[in-house]
């Protein structure tokens, strides 16, 4: 457990996939910037969106660690 406040550790360069797709058919995104507004990048197209961290922690499925994206 990351913490008491937050349910997941984001950090720069996980990989979160989300319960809803974005419009090119993509449910990843990499983590860009993280606090109290965190910066995503779709990892199809490269489209990139700011959200409060409660809207992402509420739309998240999992988090994949950057070691772990690669392979």
């Amino acid at each position: 457990m990351p913490g008491k406040f937050f349910l997941y550790d984001y950090k720069e360069g996980d990989i979160v996939r989300m319960k809803k797709g974005h419009p090119c058919g993509s449910f990843d995104w990499e983590v860009i910037l993280t606090g109290a507004e965190c910066r995503l990048k779709c990892i199809k197209c490269g489209h990139t969106v700011d959200m409060k961290r409660a809207a992402l922690e509420k739309a998240t499925v999992e988090v994949k660690p950057k070691a772990d994206a690669n392979g």
